[in-house]
């Protein structure tokens, strides 16, 4: 529950259901939902510039979705902890700080040009993510009347998508368009150590300018931090809240989230080298970059697309339609060659669009005063994206990138048979 710490307010304000109003801090919470999505995105440009660099395989490449998506479930429960003590404004700054150290990382990393290094920075900034995250997710509910929080969690979620059509767009041409016609596995000793160096600081210049915005939007959520007076939610043990998970359509949505993460980050961490495949598009790294956009922008649109057939047909039918389409569009991928094999690949954005909310509501229904611990769970199930990709890279590095889709297509098959069965799940009866 939230209550204004001020005395006055404009009569005709909006107001939440404490009696805050809060169209100000809807701004900021809608800012953070556009940087942290613009910053998970991104790795997909990273990660065709380290494996060239540090002349990685597809599974060691995707390590770095590992480090970023391990943090969900190592940070998840801890940040919980802290918004119970310091409240979301307070925790809200503190995420951002602790993004901006993990943007300020990626110095000592260039210097070292050591790939380790690179994941522990990748870590920490997805640390602060996670922490952003958990306050965003209920505070953007909180912050206006009860009636209009739908609308308002699915503008935010627009501006999540706005973030991850953006930022590979302009960090394809920053980053890649930087990288050298130098074969790293040519080079040996200092030599070595130095072009990564070199090569390395355009990133550096990246996330240091991501460091400065972070301190910005940081300072004004820190001079707000006193507008709201908070109730703090209640403490719940992780074995209690684990308890969801005997539930069969909770656990069992639990487990279509970790798959759903899982394949659509595996599949936009090879975009760049997919569409790079003179079988495929043929196109250069830089050229492949900007493709990304076109994957995550599906998302984006379809989000509206699929907000108006959930109105129309039950969200279990339109989960499995939308898991059986993707499967299909990989199939067409995996067994094509040509402009076709990658347009296929990257209208699975559009499948995409309505998977997470779809599994989130079905999984969720009926859990009531549990629904924060349910939440919590999901939360931790998106460490999916840190699994599946390198197990799919590891796939590649084996058979090559159009057999590696077996992997993704095969979680999309798993989540198509969730939407198929939801309604024979008994929901949760606490």
């Amino acid at each position: 529950m939230l209550a204004t710490t001020m005395s006055d307010r404009a009569p005709d304000a909006e107001v939440a259901p404490g009696g805050y109003d809060a169209p100000d801090l809807r701004v900021f919470v809608f800012a953070l939902f556009f940087v942290f999505g613009g910053i998970t995105s991104l790795n997909d440009v990273i990660i065709p510039k380290l494996k060239d660099l540090f002349t990685l395989g597809y599974a060691q490449a995707l390590l770095v979705q590992s480090a970023f998506f391990a943090a969900y479930a190592i940070v998840s429960f801890p940040a919980s902890a802290i918004v119970r003590r310091l409240g979301y404004m307070r925790s809200a700054a503190l995420g951002l700080l602790t993004m901006m150290a993990g943007c300020l990382l990626f110095i000592p990393a260039s210097a070292s040009a050591t790939f380790s290094v690179f994941l522990i920075a990748l870590f920490v900034l997805a640390a602060g993510v996670t922490m952003v995250q958990v306050v965003a997710n209920p505070l953007i509910s909180l912050l206006g009347p009860a009636h209009s929080s739908a609308s308002r969690l699915t503008f935010a979620q627009a501006f999540n998508s706005l973030g991850t059509t953006i930022f590979p767009y302009v960090g394809s041409i920053i980053i890649l368009g930087s990288l050298a016609s130098v074969d790293a596995s040519a080079l040996t000793g200092a030599a070595l150590g130095a072009y990564r160096a070199a090569e390395t600081k355009v990133i550096v210049y990246t996330y240091l300018g991501l460091a400065a915005a972070l301190a910005v939007v940081a300072f004004f959520v820190w001079i707000r931090r006193n507008r709201l007076a908070e109730t703090p939610p209640e403490s719940v043990r992780p074995s209690h809240a684990l308890g969801l998970l005997k539930h069969r359509r909770f656990g069992f949505g639990a487990c279509c989230i970790f798959l759903y993460v899982g394949a659509e980050v595996s599949i936009g961490s090879f975009i760049v080298n997919y569409l790079m495949q003179p079988g495929v598009m043929g196109l250069a790294e830089q050229d492949a970059g900007k493709h990304v956009p076109l994957y995550w922008g599906g998302a984006m649109v379809g989000r509206f697309i699929g907000s108006a057939l959930l109105r129309l047909i039950s969200p279990a039918k339109v989960l499995a339609a939308a898991a059986t389409g993707a499967v299909a569009l990989l199939l067409i991928s995996g067994n094509s060659v040509g402009p076709a094999s990658g347009w296929a690949l990257l209208a699975i954005g559009l499948m995409n669009a309505i998977m997470f909310p779809t599994i989130f509501s079905l999984a969720c229904e009926g859990l009531g005063k549990r629904a924060p611990e349910g939440s919590g769970i999901i939360c931790m199930a998106i460490v999916g994206g840190a699994i599946i990709p390198p197990l799919t890279g590891h796939m590649a590095d084996l058979v090559g990138l159009h057999a590696a889709l077996t992997v993704p297509a095969l979680c999309y098959v798993l989540i198509g048979f969730y939407g198929a069965l939801a309604r024979y799940l008994p929901g949760f009866r606490g």
